[in-house]
Formats: structure tokens, C-alpha cells, sequence
């Protein structure tokens, strides 16, 4: 069996044994997902551009906004190139939670299995990560 076979067959089980088993999926539903990661990507918008980029009715975005600042991830602020307008912004807990929500294996499962292992078996499996990684960016930038 080659290296490629090799690995590609020990992945499932490390996804398996560490991927996250918090319900992060169920924490943020679709709407909130996109709305943050949107924000997260663009920068501040007002509601009408939210909206827009959406092709949703202003008043729905407005609803998922006032949703999303009573739970704390969203906040408005006036923009500083014009007082006339609202801007929508991530708040730090909107940030957070778009970083937890992102997040695949869990660190803490990771750091438990890592503790029993050797320092130089850690050191060598996170520079084989890295190099593989850089290896596939390598061949990206070739194509």
C-alpha cells in the first residue's frame, strides 16, 4: 500500500476520534451562519446592503440583525464617514462564535491524545502535517 492509501485510510479514524461533539452545528442555524460569515468577509454593511447581497426584503434581514444583537453577535454602530447611516458589525462574541463554528476536531480531545505522546512524535506528526499541507499548495500554484 503507498503513502497516499495509507494516510487516506487513517483519516476517517482520526476524524472520527476527534472531530467536535458539541452540537455545534445546532447552535447556529443557517441564517445566522451566513449572515456573520458575510459580515465577517465584507466588513460592516447597513441593513439595505445585507439585504441586497442576500436578494432578501430589507424587513427580513432587519429581523435576523435584531436576532443576532439580542444574542449578543451583532451590534450597530453609526458609520464614521457619514452619521446618516447604520452599519452592522460582529461584535467579539459574534467573532468567537463564527471561529467555534468553524472549527472541525476538538482541541481538547486533540491535546489529551497529544500529552501521551512523545515530544518528538508531536514535533515530527505537526511538521508532516505542515509539509503535506505545503506540498498541496505547491501543486495548486503549478497548476
Amino acid at each position: 500500500m503507498d503513502d497516499a492509501a495509507r494516510f487516506a485510510e487513517l483519516f476517517p479514524a482520526i476524524y472520527l476520534r476527534f472531530h467536535r461533539r458539541d452540537g455545534k452545528r445546532e447552535e447556529m442555524t443557517g441564517a445566522t451562519r451566513g449572515t456573520l460569515l458575510h459580515l465577517a468577509n465584507s466588513g460592516p454593511l447597513t441593513i439595505g446592503e445585507i439585504a441586497e447581497h442576500f436578494d432578501r426584503a430589507q424587513s427580513v434581514v432587519s429581523e435576523i440583525v435584531d436576532g443576532l444583537e439580542r444574542k449578543g453577535l451583532l451590534e450597530r454602530m453609526k458609520d464614521p464617514k457619514d452619521k446618516r447611516r447604520t452599519l452592522v458589525w460582529l461584535t467579539d462574541a459574534g467573532q468567537e462564535a463564527l471561529e467555534r463554528d468553524r472549527e472541525v476536531l476538538s482541541t481538547q480531545l486533540l491535546a489529551k491524545a497529544m500529552a501521551r505522546m512523545r515530544s518528538a512524535d508531536r514535533k515530527a506528526l505537526l511538521e508532516g502535517m505542515k509539509a503535506l499541507i505545503e506540498a498541496c499548495d505547491h501543486e495548486k500554484e503549478k497548476s
